[in-house]
């Protein structure tokens, strides 16, 4: 059902099923999938892609451009999947010319007010609770939670199934599957209850925890740390992938405990 009320133009692709509420306006090239809902006072710009089964709350604004002072017009788009939740007065900025898009995966849930800037990439199952401010170019890994007002910087790369507590300033990349908190920011652990509830199975989560535990609780420098992992961990997916992540962090990677 659209709204009589609701400002959409003629040149916007619909999907099946679509609701847009009074008020809403949907302008040309936005493509909106099967079955979502667009809630009153939502604002959609151009080379905008929503998947399907999506819900978007009052007040958000998508697909506006950057605040980026070397954008000059180019053609970019925001790109959103299936079975996201954006909540009030979110903002998401188009892309520039670095990624030509900002993206956020299926099933994610935005809360309110939460910000996402331009060339953002944002992956699956990803959880952004309110007042979380993305500035550009960040790129956060499937399943990573960002607690309340959270800010990150520029660039800074979130790996998979991480947790950040609230109102942590992000200036350095975060492993995947850790806890980070405390200011300035940290590691915290291990996010094994939330790995687990994800499925994963309690020998994976001991790796996991072998291979954090070597390089961030016995005191090694990042560069000893990943020798010593190689040196007494044996060869597996989830290690390898942790000693990827961190040897390819061009801002490099978050401290241990303090």
């Amino acid at each position: 059902m659209i709204s009589n009320q609701a400002n959409i133009s003629e040149k916007a692709s619909i999907g099946k099923d679509v609701r847009i509420d009074s008020f809403s306006t949907v302008f040309e090239d936005v493509v909106i999938g099967d079955g979502t809902r667009i809630h009153p006072n939502v604002t959609i710009y151009p080379r905008t892609v929503i998947g399907k089964n999506c819900e978007i709350f009052p007040g958000a604004v998508i697909g506006v451009d950057p605040q980026d002072l070397k954008f000059e017009g180019e053609e970019t788009n925001v790109e959103i999947g299936d079975n996201t939740v954006i909540r009030e007065c979110v903002t998401i900025h188009r892309g520039t010319k670095d990624k030509w898009k900002t993206v956020i995966g299926s099933n994610c849930l935005l809360m309110t007010y939460v910000h996402v800037a331009h060339d953002c990439q944002i992956g699956d199952g990803v959880i952004l609770a309110s007042y979380v401010g993305l500035s550009g170019h960040v790129q956060i890994d499937n399943f990573a939670i960002l607690e309340g007002k959270v800010a990150a910087q520029q660039f800074v790369h979130i790996g998979e199934h991480a947790f950040i507590g609230g109102a942590s300033l992000v200036r350095k990349d975060i492993p995947p599957y850790v806890k980070a908190a405390r200011e300035p920011l940290n590691f915290a652990g291990v996010n094994s209850v939330g790995l687990r509830r994800r499925g994963f199975a309690d020998a994976d989560v001991r790796t996991i925890e072998d291979v954090y535990r070597i390089l961030y609780v016995q005191n090694n420098n990042i560069s000893k740390g990943i020798k010593a992992i190689k040196k007494t961990l044996p060869e597996s997916e989830l290690r390898n992938q942790i000693i990827d992540f961190v040897t390819n962090s061009e801002k490099g990677v978050i401290r241990g405990m303090i």
